[in-house]
């Protein structure tokens, strides 16, 4: 596999499971260090077994994203070990779904408090490392639910839909600084959040036509389809993009 990420230092959150433990993998087969986060201590460690051949380049710590000392920590962590940072890849999160009059606040607070205020004060306590690195970039994940008609996941879309401005605002402010700042936008992918999320007793199918992508009959999509996107825009290979979004979703919002 290409190394386009020799010796550059990387931050994954998420990075117990799913899309998050992709990003790793590949990071790694691509010549990167990584530190990989995530609250799941358990999951963290069989992304240390599927990393076995890469070792020497991964470190992993417990995080809360949504927890600003706990974010704060982990950043530190990550610069002290890897004597700096390239990349910061936010891309834990979690998805609930209710029927939105019968969503309660606590509810819609988690979900906001890990999908969008978790992706800023990770940013936030990166961005003063980032900046002294001669090509830094933040990946951020948002959703086609802040594009689409997701039913009965309103705390999510709108999660994700802050997300989408809080990086274009990212973008554009440290834009002379040579940061670039994108939202990757997963569709239906295979992952635990997805394979975990539990509808209301009668949610109307009909109605989550728009979930999954054409490609392959409309089959969901795996963290690995994701993971080669981050690779390409963290790398110099996507050096002519920031502030937009890329979508990877089967063709499912076309």
């Amino acid at each position: 596999m290409e190394s386009r990420h020799d010796g550059r230092r990387v931050l994954v959150t998420g990075a117990g499971s799913g899309i998050g433990r992709g990003i790793v993998l590949r990071m790694l087969a691509e010549g990167a260090r990584v530190v990989g986060g995530d609250i799941d201590e358990q999951g963290l460690k069989g992304t240390v077994e599927a990393a076995a051949d890469h070792a020497d380049r991964l470190l992993t710590v417990a995080v809360d994203i949504s927890d600003q000392d706990s974010a704060q920590a982990a950043c530190g962590t990550a610069t002290d070990h890897l004597g700096g940072l390239d990349v910061l890849v936010n891309a834990a999160g979690i998805m609930r779904a209710a029927r939105t009059h019968e969503m309660s606040l606590d509810l819609w607070n988690q979900v906001i408090n890990v999908n969008l205020t978790g992706t800023f004060l990770m940013c936030r306590a990166a961005l003063p490392q980032l900046l002294q690195s001669d090509h830094p970039v933040i990946v951020n994940f948002s959703s086609t639910a802040a594009f689409g008609s997701n039913p009965y996941m309103a705390a999510y879309s709108a999660s994700k839909g802050g997300v989408n401005a809080l990086t274009h605002s990212l973008a554009l402010e440290y834009v002379k600084q040579g940061l670039r700042a994108v939202n990757i936008v997963p569709g239906g992918i295979t992952t635990g959040i997805t394979d975990n999320l539990a509808l209301p007793a009668d949610a109307d199918w009909g109605l989550m036509a728009r979930l999954t992508g054409w490609i392959n009959g409309g089959a969901l999509g795996n963290p690995a389809d994701v993971a080669g996107v981050v690779a390409m825009v963290t790398s110099k290979d996507g050096r002519y993009i920031t502030g937009s979004e890329i979508r990877v979703d089967g063709g499912a919002l076309m």
